[in-house]
């Protein structure tokens, strides 16, 4: 089993060196490259005030987050959520910065750097689009992902849309659904044999694409198009 988190964080400012504190966190859970629904999300009291620009962004309020716990109250809960997984996040040094601050304050052992292998998802978008604007927005509205709802940045929906972002980055399939409920269909949906082939003295079967595959193959290949401009198989079945 492979456990990912796609992580974001919400910040009083944007410099952890200026003091700022992390007002919210979210974690997405990822297994087997499905995003199961199990999430976790929390406001936090950051014991200063939010900066003027900063609120624009976000929309959090110092009356907001008056109530909510201090970092050291849910640091051991967040840490035992993502504890084992690989984080995924978008320009880590950003997060892991303010996380770590945060863990040290808190005066917690952990070193996210150290004990945690990190996939930043900025930097795979550089290699993949250069000289592109590459924020999450772009990337998003690149991958036909809706962000429709992100009418300010909040780190749960950040996280949500970066889950989908990392698996149409790194595979595009998660782009062609529109929920769970369709990867979950696909993935308990018998499938027919059609034909075996022996290979190496193994009997290997050959499954048939049912129709909906078969459509849903081809609106990837469409999509696939659409985004590099050619596609050697349609070019010849063309």
């Amino acid at each position: 089993m492979t456990r990912q988190i796609a992580i974001d964080t919400e910040t009083t400012g944007l410099d952890v060196k200026e003091g700022h504190r992390i007002i919210e966190v979210a974690c997405v859970e990822i297994i087997d490259r499905r995003i199961t629904g199990s999430n976790y999300h929390c406001y936090i009291n950051p014991e200063r005030a939010v900066d003027a620009g900063a609120m624009a962004v976000h929309g959090l309020n110092d009356a907001f987050l008056a109530d909510k716990p201090l970092f050291s109250q849910i640091a051991h809960d967040l840490m035992a959520y993502i504890q084992d997984a690989e984080l995924i996040i978008h320009n880590a040094p950003f997060d892991v910065g303010f996380l770590q601050r945060e863990l040290k304050l808190s005066r917690r052992p952990e070193r996210l750097e150290k004990g945690w292998s990190i996939i930043d998802t900025l930097v795979m978008a550089r290699q993949k689009y250069p000289r592109q604007k590459n924020n999450l927005d772009a990337v998003c509205k690149r991958l036909s992902i809706d962000n429709s709802q992100r009418h300010y940045h909040g780190a749960l929906i950040d996280a949500q849309l970066l889950a989908q972002v990392y698996l149409a980055m790194t595979s595009g399939q998660y782009s062609l659904f529109t929920d769970h409920t369709s990867l979950a269909t696909l993935a308990t949906e018998p499938a027919i044999v059609g034909h075996s082939a022996t290979v190496d003295n193994q009997t290997l079967a050959l499954y048939i694409a049912n129709d909906e595959e078969q459509k849903q193959h081809e609106e990837y290949l469409r999509k696939m198009k659409q985004q590099s401009g050619k596609v050697l198989w349609i070019e010849e079945q063309g």
